[in-house]
């Protein structure tokens, strides 16, 4: 029997139609208590209590339900799903059938939603309605003779919207209408503060995930990035040795890998995160760069399995990495374009980015492809004065206002802990939030993703994460998640996102006597409204910030945040004729904010 028969065989289940599947283990995101957020934005997560330790696999917020007749109707933003049983056993499923689903909204708009093989016989389909009231759905197979697959028909009722996660009651995230920041299906601003964790899916625990998702939704994160297949980090797969598939000109997909990710991906979603998986990791370095999918597949098979996780993910609360830590620079991105249309050309889908390697960016390659959603960097790990100056001088400052706007999100900064690749010293609390701070203000601000060494690799702290060499051997994954970094996310969270952030433009010129022109380290980043009713300035280690007078906001208040402890401070300026310098109360990192009195007396009304 081949490899492909034998997980057909033994992933096979005796479901009935329309039923979701039982997980494999029980799940609870324990209840954080009520938090406290700004009416306009959900910035920090709603932290969702569940029953005791029970994990409610049809739950209202976002669990899959099945309506048919006498069943209770799917809300808006929840999961429709499907199961249907394949009369022909495919010796490759993959392979041999695609299963496409058309959904009709009440409105009459078709939604084409790709199905997906979940072993044996069985096939699903999973879709996110947006409109409340009857759809219709019906089956088209590419072998139409399998009447199991092909042309079977149903309907089902989406009701409103219920359940208490930021995604239940707001819908999936997308691109705001000025293409410039992430919203929810009804509009309300979402911030984007991702945590890496690229090993965590794949290597964890139940109850390690739980301890996991509990504690980064405590320190204010909104979204998590991990890689969903094997990599040069996990080069066996997950932590029972599955692979995500096997073969390179016809791969074989394992469904039980899926479905154990299919728990974690659940999980982060009832606790109000964001997931955001890597399809295809793609770097062509380390040791076996043949185990980075985005390497080892030809486009066909990289196109096919990218599309398998479309399927049975789509209909969560995600956003999309392409590929991982790739080259896609000049000649390069035309695979990538290819492949890029081929998974998501075709269909609705949730935000997609490409993780280009460090201090590489492919703006322009990809600037006019419908599918690239919003513009992935990594500033990286050095610690030099080059890569600083990429940061506040170079692509991410030159790009923003060019056509067409995107969201620009640096997905990799410099992670705590990790040595830096000039100084081999680690990078400290102070370094980190300096990334991310700067990369928040330098362009429109949308949102950042932090990193912690021993976190991203989900590491027990023994030796160097897998094929990574001389990256530093870190804390276990459970005491690096409470870095003194991470743990002052909570303090960047509380503060944009109690802000308008998506009105933020970058303002350099606001600053006088840049002390960054002397040293990188203490550049100062400056962002403002266009309506000019908030000024927000980061100085990263000077006593001192001096500002023009005639760009702030008329009759500001003005006051300083500690993005170490969250406390504010009153500012006091010593004015002169066109300047006002503002002394910062101690050493350190501060936040200058200024803020008309007129939008403060509008924001109390």
């Amino acid at each position: 029997m081949n490899r492909v028969a034998s997980i057909a065989n033994s992933s096979r289940r005796n479901l009935e139609l329309g039923q979701a599947q039982a997980p494999e283990s029980t799940w609870a995101v324990p209840d954080h208590g009520p938090v406290p957020m700004p009416a306009k934005c959900l910035g920090l997560g709603v932290r969702l209590g569940l029953c005791g330790a029970a994990w409610l696999w049809l739950s209202l917020a976002g669990q899959p339900l099945s309506a048919t007749a006498g069943e209770a109707a799917v809300p808006l933003w929840g999961r429709f799903e499907k199961a249907f049983d394949s009369s022909i056993e495919y010796s490759n499923p993959v392979q041999q059938a695609t299963l496409t689903v058309e959904f009709t909204s009440p409105k009459g708009q078709v939604r084409k939603v790709p199905g997906f093989w979940d072993g044996g016989r069985v096939w699903r389909v999973r879709f996110a309605p947006d409109e409340v009231g009857k759809w219709t759905w019906r089956t088209l197979c590419s072998d139409t003779q399998n009447t199991g697959l092909h042309d079977q028909r149903g309907s089902f009722e989406c009701g409103s919207a219920t359940g208490q996660t930021r995604f239940a009651r707001h819908g999936p995230i997308r691109v705001a209408a000025d293409q410039r920041h992430f919203e929810h299906a009804d509009r309300t601003p979402f911030f984007w503060l991702a945590d890496t964790a690229w090993n965590g899916a794949l290597l964890s625990t139940p109850e390690e995930w739980n301890r996991y998702i509990q504690t980064r939704t405590n320190q204010g994160f909104t979204a998590v990035q991990f890689v969903a297949t094997q990599w040069r980090a996990a080069p066996q797969g997950d932590r029972t040795g599955q692979l995500a598939y096997q073969g390179t000109d016809k791969i074989a997909i394992n469904p039980e890998f899926f479905q154990r990710l299919d728990q974690k991906i659940t999980a982060l979603n009832e606790a109000g995160l964001l997931a955001v998986p890597v399809m295809l990791w793609a770097i062509q370095g380390g040791s076996n760069p043949k185990v980075n999918p985005g390497v080892a597949l030809p486009e066909d098979q990289a196109i096919l399995l990218g599309r398998y996780m479309l399927a049975r993910w789509g209909a969560h609360a995600v956003a999309w990495i392409l590929a991982g830590d790739g080259d896609y620079r000049g000649a390069k991105a035309t695979r990538w374009i290819k492949i890029g249309r081929g998974i998501f050309g075709d269909v609705h889908h949730a935000p997609v980015t490409l993780h280009p390697g460090g201090r590489q960016w492919v703006w322009a390659e990809f600037a006019d492809e419908k599918w690239y959603d919003f513009v992935g960097y990594q500033s990286g790990h050095g610690d030099d004065t080059a890569t600083l100056k990429w940061l506040i001088e170079g692509p991410p400052v030159e790009d923003w206002m060019k056509l067409p706007h995107r969201p620009f999100i640096n997905l990799e900064p410099c992670y705590e802990n990790h040595l830096g690749y000039q100084s081999r010293k680690p990078h400290s609390a102070d370094a980190v939030r300096r990334a991310l701070y700067w990369s928040l203000l330098v362009a429109p601000t949308a949102g950042v993703s932090y990193g912690g060494h021993g976190v991203w690799g989900w590491d027990d702290g023994t030796k160097e994460p897998t094929d990574h060499p001389g990256s530093g051997k870190p804390e276990p994954w459970h005491k690096a998640l409470k870095m003194p970094g991470a743990e002052q996310i909570k303090h960047l969270a509380h503060y944009f996102t109690g802000l308008d952030f998506w009105r933020l433009r970058p303002c350099p010129t606001v600053v006088v006597n840049q002390p960054g022109t002397q040293d990188p380290k203490r550049f100062v980043a400056a962002a403002r409204t266009d309506q000019k009713d908030l000024l927000v300035i980061y100085v990263p280690e000077d006593r001192t910030v001096e500002v023009r007078l005639d760009m702030l906001p008329p009759s500001p208040n003005v006051s300083w945040y500690n993005p170490r402890t969250g406390e504010t401070n009153t500012a006091v300026g010593v004015v002169t004729e066109k300047t006002v310098q503002f002394p910062t109360p101690s050493e350190g990192d501060w936040i200058l904010q200024m803020v008309s009195q007129k939008k403060d007396k509008e924001k109390d009304k």
